[in-house]
């Protein structure tokens, strides 16, 4: 754990109490949790046991100790429950400070101009994704495909008919019926005049567009392979 905090002791951090607040962490961190980023106070005077504040990538961490450094103070908020981070550049170093949902107002004074601005970065990046999370392939699989062992009894019921089919055309042809239905090969829908083109549509758009078919496949509006034709035609695109 502590080769990889080291990396954090480029922009004047204390070591200290860098080795301090890693051997805490821990104990702190929960599943999944990452450390994005480590600031130190650093007041004009010899300040013994700064505090210090901790990102992730689940939430923020105010570090205080007390005790003469015997014991520390953990305060922590959640990404969802910020709205908003500031820094304030002053002669002596900068002010981060942030705002949460319930008007609570948190800062942290005397921090090293340069870690001000990475933790105001780091902040502003976590904020984003929160606000814009990325689809990728693997969450749309899960979203539309929920029920595995039913669709594949569907696509194997799909190939028996399929073999069926086949196996018609090499008998005598018979007129059909005026209640006789002839199936044309499934083809996936060409894009109307007008439409636009998968290619141009951005991953949140392919992913509704998928959901749209998942949803006319739910309600028998149009058949599996149908279905699976679209689906392909879409993840090429992702």
């Amino acid at each position: 754990m502590k080769e990889q905090f080291k990396k954090f002791l480029n922009e004047e951090q204390d070591p200290k109490a860098i080795e301090k607040i890693t051997s805490k962490l821990n104990d702190l961190l929960m599943k999944g949790e990452e450390v994005g980023y480590i600031a130190v106070q650093k007041k004009p005077a010899i300040t013994v046991f700064p505090d210090s504040i901790v990102l992730t990538n689940k939430r923020i961490i105010i570090c205080k100790p007390k005790n003469l450094g015997l014991s520390m103070d953990f305060t922590d908020y959640t990404w969802d429950e910020i709205v908003g981070t500031f820094v304030k550049e002053n002669i002596l170093g900068s002010e981060f400070s942030f705002s949460t949902k319930t008007d609570i107002q948190v800062s942290i004074d005397y921090i090293p101009k340069i870690q001000a601005r990475k933790i105001y970065t780091y902040a502003k990046e976590q904020l984003d994704i929160l606000k814009n999370p990325v689809v990728t392939a693997t969450s749309i699989q899960e979203v539309v495909e929920p029920e595995y062992e039913e669709e594949e009894e569907e696509a194997i019921e799909e190939v028996e008919t399929e073999e069926v089919t086949n196996y018609a055309e090499i008998m005598p042809a018979v007129t059909p019926s005026p209640s006789y239905e002839t199936y044309e090969p499934i083809q996936p829908a060409p894009a109307s005049t007008g439409e636009r083109k998968l290619s141009e549509l951005s991953k949140e758009e392919l992913f509704d567009k998928l959901q749209n078919y998942k949803k006319l496949l739910d309600n028998g509006l149009i058949m599996q392979g149908e279905y699976d034709a679209y689906k392909k035609e879409i993840l090429s695109y992702m």
